[in-house]
């Protein structure tokens, strides 16, 4: 990372593991930033967490922890916790800063730290805002996403693959230490954050509207499978068997639609031009997807990418990981690069998403 690296002079000390924490830190770190993940001697619990190496190697613990320098100590005894006291109090004035998801240890609290450094910054993810434990999973199945997910019908919940509250997490902590940092800055003073898993999770189901949905709708939200709530958007198959998704979020990207598939001839201009609001093609959705599922059906996957392709229409093919990965394209893409790492080998990983001045960091 050169010197012009937007964090450059910020040093992280990063207690933690597993998935929320350990992306707060390799986002700081991608940014500039020094960041020296600890962990116990042999490593921590989420050291050899699939998917792995065919030669065991965690996958997803070098994902996770790009970018970062990497210490072992013994937590457990005095002299390694003051070791690592030591590098959280140094630094100068970029340093003193704190962040982990693991549990207060002598010497290596909020408060101990603090008493040695008063403006140490400790950024600490919680599972839940009273202390109690929770992750991904269970936080996920208490904030009611996984019963609107899955096909019509279903009445058991379904979970989603990606883990979308550690996600989010992992990018709060990151942006409430950088203001935390920033105030810093500004006033000299350090502070406690603190970031719920439970509270992420919450606030997202609040600011999307379900819970105010919930609260002064008559009538509970049903499951859509792969249709999107309030307009028309769902996947189709191609006469060779690819499945892609499209989506219409405007009455242009309606109008664009109409006009390549030809479904206006039946439809008739005025309903048409009824449907230009998401809310009335929303409610004819299943009347639309009569009408355009045998037009996809009817055409091959390259006709209609370059049918699509030429208008506003919002769509994409399906692609499984396998796709992506041997995908030539992929080597091309600009926020990818050639890694070497021990014991998995050279292989492609991302950077950040983030471009400065046309710059990949």
């Amino acid at each position: 990372m050169t010197a012009s690296a937007p964090l450059a002079g910020l040093r992280v000390v990063e207690l933690s593991s597993f998935v929320a924490s350990p992306l707060g830190g390799m986002t700081l770190a991608r940014l500039g930033a020094d960041v020296i993940r600890v962990d116990p001697v042999g490593g921590g619990p989420d050291r050899n967490r699939w998917p792995v190496a065919p030669g065991g190697e965690s996958l997803y613990w070098a994902g996770l922890n790009q970018g970062k320098r990497s210490l072992t100590v013994d937590l457990r005894s005095p002299e390694g916790r003051a070791l690592v006291a030591e590098l959280v109090v140094g630094g100068g004035a970029g340093g003193g800063v704190v962040l982990t998801n693991a549990r207060p240890r002598p010497g290596l609290s909020y408060e101990d730290l603090r008493a040695r450094r008063p403006d140490v910054i400790y950024a600490r993810l919680l599972g839940r805002r009273d202390g109690s434990t929770a992750v991904d999973y269970t936080v996920n199945a208490a904030c009611g996403f996984p019963m609107l997910t899955g096909p019509e019908g279903t009445e058991d919940p379904v979970n989603h693959v990606l883990p979308a509250w550690d996600v989010a997490t992992g990018l709060y902590l990151a942006i409430g230490l950088l203001a935390a940092e920033r105030a810093r800055a500004r006033t000299g003073e350090g502070q406690r954050l603190e970031v719920a898993l439970g509270d992420v999770a919450l606030a997202t189901a609040g600011q999307l509207g379900h819970l105010a949905e919930a609260q002064l709708s008559p009538k509970p939200r049903g499951r859509l499978g792969n249709q999107i709530y309030g307009d028309f958007g769902r996947d189709f198959a191609t006469a060779d068997g690819v499945r892609v998704m499209v989506v219409v979020l405007t009455a242009r990207h309606w109008r664009d639609l109409v006009r390549v598939t030809g479904i206006g001839d039946a439809l008739g201009e005025p309903a048409v031009a009824g449907l230009d609001a998401g809310g009335e093609r929303y409610a004819h959705r299943e009347t639309l997807t009569q009408l355009l599922g045998p037009w996809f059906a009817a055409r091959d996957y390259d006709e209609v990418a370059a049918t699509l392709g030429a208008t506003s229409v919002l769509w994409s093919r399906y692609h499984t990981f396998s796709e992506l990965a041997q995908d030539g394209a992929l080597a091309e893409n600009p926020l990818m690069g050639k890694v070497s790492q021990p014991g998995i080998g050279s292989y492609l990983a991302p950077g950040s998403p983030l471009v400065f001045d046309g710059e990949q960091i």
